[in-house]
């Protein structure tokens, strides 16, 4: 059989990681196996290892792409808003929707793998680029609230970025429910008045 040439090799690897970052947004780091991935990006499992050394290498690499890809559709939403507060709730409402919460594969790195991460090593690269992604957008988050004093900008973002995380996760726990929806509902209505 044929090599295939560096560009093919090239759009075959972000084929990988495009699939293995929905997968593991819907599934978790842990719930899916390679032969998943492979599956779903379209190519043999025999080809894996021509790019990555390991599952968890492309785990990080998927990770850290989830999370690009989440600032980024953050950035560009900001940029659409005309001041602060129009961005935060940007950031909120699509964030606490019934869309967000059916459609996780496309939604918060954050709720996909905060789940794997208690049971990840703390020095592990995948801890630490989870770490580094959630801090991206706390940043973000935080550039947004309006006390005028960085550290108490910090602690609102901590504080409201949370009970976003934890009312998505919570939605998608209780999905098929009137208490689902309720969910979302409350916790839009609460950082709106916030």
């Amino acid at each position: 059989m044929p090599r295939v040439s560096r560009k093919q090799a090239d759009l075959n690897r972000e084929i990988i990681v495009d699939s293995a970052t929905r997968l593991f947004r819907e599934r978790g780091l842990h719930g899916i196996s390679v032969i998943d991935v492979m599956a779903a990006a379209g190519l043999t499992h025999g080809g894996f290892y021509g790019h990555f050394e390991s599952k968890e290498a492309l785990a990080r690499e998927a990770s850290d792409r989830a999370f690009q890809q989440s600032g980024e559709r953050w950035q560009a939403r900001i940029a659409e808003s005309a001041d602060n507060d129009t961005a935060r709730r940007a950031l909120i409402e699509p964030y606490l929707s019934a869309a967000s919460r059916d459609n996780p594969g496309d939604s918060c790195p954050v709720v996909a793998f905060a789940g794997d991460m208690c049971h990840e090593a703390v020095d592990s690269g995948l801890h630490q680029t989870f770490n580094e992604g959630l801090n991206q957008l706390l940043q973000i988050f935080g550039s947004l609230q309006n006390t005028g004093d960085d550290a108490q900008d910090r602690k609102q973002a901590l504080v409201q970025y949370s009970l976003m995380v934890g009312a998505l996760t919570l939605a998608r726990a209780t999905r098929g429910e009137p208490l689902s929806d309720e969910i979302l509902e409350a916790a839009r209505c609460f950082l709106s008045q916030a």
